[in-house]
């Protein structure tokens, strides 16, 4: 099965503190995007990559890739207003021989290539959609508008859901046009009915979103 990624690269990132948006930002001589792709690159089946950026900044997107040994699997197209229209942009953009999709922020740049295989090969052995988590190792509280407690989850069945998250094509291009908006894609997904499955994370998948998590990719590059 060939397997395309969609790079969600359109945020802000504005709680980074940066002058431009968090994919651009560099981090150990390279930026967010390049990052993401090249790891992207070295998982067995990913045949094409689609960068979505800001609408402002599609020229250095098309740049950073421009010279990469496999520019002609890569397109840059504009995002929208919400992550939903964006990952919508991307799906338009694959090719018609793409029949895993998967959803990647560009944040979570450092995962690594063996778990792209591992979500590819889980829809190759028959799922629908699968995504990648960890167990929750804080306990975890439900308020209420003014902050009171009003539950504490068994935090033994929760996961912490990180990207690449993977799916059969033709069940995301379906949850896609229904109309309905989520956080995820794997949450638009679940609303059709389909069965989303939660294979084992990767520490490595962490989002970059503060400067502190921006320090500690670029220590991890360093090793």
């Amino acid at each position: 099965m060939n397997a395309g990624v969609i790079l969600v690269a359109a945020g802000q990132g504005t709680r980074l503190g940066a002058t431009q948006p968090k994919a651009f930002v560099r981090v150990a001589g390279s930026t967010v995007i390049e990052h993401a792709v090249s790891r992207a690159f070295q998982a067995a089946d990913i045949t094409q990559i689609i960068i979505v950026a800001p609408a402002s900044h599609l020229r250095e997107a098309g740049a950073l890739v421009s010279s990469h040994a496999r520019a002609d699997d890569i397109s840059v197209v504009a995002g929208g207003v919400e992550r939903t229209h964006s990952v919508s942009a991307g799906l338009a953009a694959l090719r018609a021989n793409i029949e895993v999709v998967l959803v990647h922020d560009a944040a979570r740049c450092l995962a690594p290539a063996s778990l792209f295989d591992r979500l590819v090969a889980a829809v190759r052995d028959g799922r629908d959609a699968v995504v990648p988590g960890l167990p929750v190792t804080d306990t975890i509280k439900q308020v209420d508008g003014d902050g009171r407690v009003v539950a504490t989850p068994d935090r033994s069945s929760l996961r912490a859901i990180q990207t690449p998250q993977a799916f059969r094509r033709a069940v995301l291009t379906r949850a896609h046009g229904s109309g309905a908006e989520a956080t995820d894609d794997a949450a638009l997904v679940e609303l059709l009915g389909v069965t989303v499955e939660v294979l084992e994370g990767d520490e490595l998948a962490f989002k970059i979103t503060t400067a502190a998590d921006l320090a500690h990719a670029g220590r991890i590059l360093g090793a």
